[in-house]
């Protein structure tokens, strides 16, 4: 089925079309939500509840770029959503694990798979793990997050630096990269 066939087809509310739509998307989106979620039971409910938003949106697609991104969007709405009607993301950050590290930059050895980024990135506080996902990997503005999480930008850019901190430090302690390396930037590919 082409993507303008489903998009019609779940604007006509067709059972087949929206299946189609989610079988498509769902396995993709599912790795954005469990960015953001602690566990994976967290993530698919993250997901479905997307994926709900998505069909009662889905007549505000404009079709001036791609599905797939406008998808995206509305996941990681829906999951910023779920952390803050859950209070979640209020959860206190251990400063103590920022104090005394030194920020790097510098990209990830191309030998690191994305799955063990992404599972150190699981370990990091939920408000530095959410920072990370939205500036690093989705690409917001920390005005753009400050917005979104209702916090201070300039909370966004410490949470930001503390979380790029500690995400070299775990991957450290897991030996996934060498213990001097000079300045880390992190490279994740987009899940």
């Amino acid at each position: 089925m082409t993507e303008e066939a489903m998009i019609k087809g779940c604007l006509r509310n067709q059972a087949s079309a929206q299946q189609e739509l989610y079988y498509r998307y769902s396995p993709k989106m599912l790795s954005v939500c469990y960015r953001y979620a602690k566990n994976r039971e967290d993530a698919e409910d993250m997901l479905q509840e997307g994926f709900i938003r998505i069909f009662k949106q889905l007549k505000q697609f404009e079709n001036r770029g791609a599905l797939e991104g406008w998808i995206r969007k509305i996941i990681v709405h829906t999951c910023i959503n779920n952390l803050k009607k859950n209070k979640k993301f209020a959860e206190s950050v251990d400063l103590i694990h920022a104090s005394g590290m030194y920020v790097r930059e510098e990209n990830v050895p191309s030998i690191v798979q994305a799955k063990q980024v992404v599972e150190c990135i699981r370990l990091l506080p939920l408000g530095y793990r959410t920072v990370l996902n939205l500036y690093a990997i989705e690409g917001y503005s920390h005005r753009e997050i400050a917005q979104m999480l209702e916090i201070e930008e300039s909370t966004s850019r410490s949470q930001f630096t503390r979380a790029k901190a500690m995400l070299e430090d775990i991957l450290i302690k897991k030996h996934i990269l060498p213990q001097y390396t000079p300045n880390l930037e992190v490279a994740m590919i987009n899940t």
